[in-house]
């Protein structure tokens, strides 16, 4: 039996899936997007669900789907849809995200989201474990593929949301832009003041007009080294 933890008080159950562990990416991720208007999202990759959770517990008025490979993923997610009692909110599809045309409509969704894995076949040395390399590596869905899928699902207007490594940035716009989905929104991630970012968050258009707008960054700490406020806030401390 899984064993459910509150992800703050007084907040959604959640339980993890063995190679997939809850990590600052997703949460940040979830935090980033802009639910304004969203009837109908889709999680790319949504391994145990804690994007689709955080997101449900924003407003009530969206409805969230889920696709994972894994199967035992995607089991976890279901478990923990139904622990939160979203099951009526909230569907977990186990399918290959590079067979989107076969799975939806195009253009089914307001708003799309992934936290996909960060490294290229080939940029360095993955886990042994073979669930733990397809959650870092792309194994099985490329960074070009995931932004097709999201253009082919994302109706005109709406929006798609993903987080990422720096490094990528500029692969990862391109990607966007030849997709049809106009970067709009970027915010960069330091875990202190004088730091390098870390991750980089992105907020494309389908069909938008070119015009970017960087917001200030996100810091994980302040210059003493403490939890910011920000981050205080996204994790309900």
């Amino acid at each position: 039996m899984n064993s459910f933890e509150q992800l703050w008080p007084g907040g959604p159950v959640f339980c993890q899936a063995a190679h997939f562990r809850l990590g600052t990416d997703c949460v940040l991720l979830a935090d980033f997007v802009n639910t304004a208007g969203a009837r109908r999202g889709i999680d790319l990759g949504c391994a145990s669900g804690a994007a689709m959770l955080l997101l449900l517990s924003r407003t009530e008025r969206l409805h969230m789907t889920g696709v994972e490979l894994l199967p035992e993923a995607a089991e976890c997610a279901r478990e923990n849809l139904a622990a939160n009692a979203l099951g009526t909110r909230g569907e977990v599809v186990t399918g290959d995200i590079r067979e989107h045309r076969k799975l939806f409509r195009a253009g089914s969704f307001d708003l799309v989201v992934a936290n996909p894995p960060y490294y290229p076949v080939g940029s360095g040395t993955l886990p042994a474990n073979a669930e733990r390399a397809l959650a870092r590596g792309e194994l099985t869905c490329t960074l070009e593929e995931l932004c097709t899928a999201a253009a082919f699902l994302c109706r005109t207007g709406g929006s798609a949301c993903l987080v990422h490594k720096p490094e990528r940035l500029s692969e990862l716009l391109c990607c966007l832009t030849g997709c049809g989905l106009e970067p709009k929104r970027l915010r960069l991630v330091c875990p202190r003041p004088e730091s390098a970012p870390s991750l980089v968050l992105v907020e494309a258009r389908r069909g938008g007009r070119p015009g970017l707008r960087i917001e200030p960054p996100l810091l994980l700490q302040d210059a003493d080294g403490n939890e910011s406020a920000e981050v205080k806030r996204i994790y309900h401390r």
